[in-house]
């Protein structure tokens, strides 16, 4: 068991039976009144957000949170099936642990997934990935010079707005955090 004052943020918890991570975590004292610290925290099961405040040296169930690489290989119903490179072991994950950055993931990408006792209980795909546009209207000459944005839809199938210069055949390199276009690849 650990006291509030060895949680930070990022750390995982289980509150009220459920695991948690805490998102933003403050000390505070108001006036003459004793201290305490503010968390914020995310149910990892459910994604529901809470807010508690917890009394300055009250015992918290602190969790051992392993984090490991795996390539991400295919899908399978309602998970991924992730490979670890180094002894070819295959594990199955939710695939609602990667979120709505799922469609931008193919097949060979590593994708970093934390356990808790052998229950995963977080995925994080890559912050960049490199897609190639499978279908958009074909660009003009002089397009750059507008910030105008079309559809497209990439090789994963996922459909995303890009820049008017952009065409068919081409690689792109997307932002998985914010599903946006980031440049062209050479």
């Amino acid at each position: 068991m650990a006291n509030t004052g060895d949680i930070n943020v990022g750390s995982f918890i289980r509150f009220n039976g459920e695991l948690c991570q805490i998102l933003e975590y403050q000390h505070r004292t108001p006036g003459n009144l004793r201290a305490f610290f503010q968390a914020k925290m995310r149910n990892l099961r459910t994604g529901k957000l809470y807010e508690n405040r917890f009394r300055a040296g009250e015992s918290i169930e602190l969790l051992r949170v392993e984090y490991k690489e795996y390539q991400f290989i295919y899908m399978e119903g309602d998970s991924i099936v992730v490979m670890d490179t180094d002894n070819y072991e295959q594990i199955y994950v939710p695939s609602e642990l990667l979120g709505d950055s799922l469609p931008f993931i193919k097949e060979g990408v590593m994708i970093k997934v934390s356990f808790e006792s052998d229950t995963p209980i977080t995925a994080e795909p890559p912050t960049f990935v490199e897609l190639e546009v499978t279908y958009t209207e074909p660009g003009m000459k002089g397009d750059t010079a507008t910030n105008t944005l079309k559809p497209a839809t990439l090789e994963t199938g996922a459909k995303i707005n890009i820049p008017l210069f952009v065409n068919q055949g081409e690689k792109i390199k997307i932002d998985t955090r914010t599903k946006s276009y980031v440049e062209r690849v050479k």
